[in-house]
């Protein structure tokens, strides 16, 4: 990863300044992934009985 496209994907899911001295670019890189799955629709989800259950 260049720091280019670091920079790009902090400004793509905002994570404030103080923050980035808490994360790493790998969970930088997870957020990101987490963000483009924020739209997905699941065919069907889980209800509390089902976690329950787990």
């Amino acid at each position: 990863m260049t720091t280019p496209l670091f920079l790009l994907r902090c400004l793509q899911v905002g994570p404030s300044l103080r923050d980035l001295d808490l994360l790493t670019v790998g969970m930088v890189n997870d957020i990101f992934a987490e963000h483009l799955n924020d739209d997905f629709k699941y065919a069907t989800l889980a209800t509390q009985e089902d976690m329950d259950r787990f």
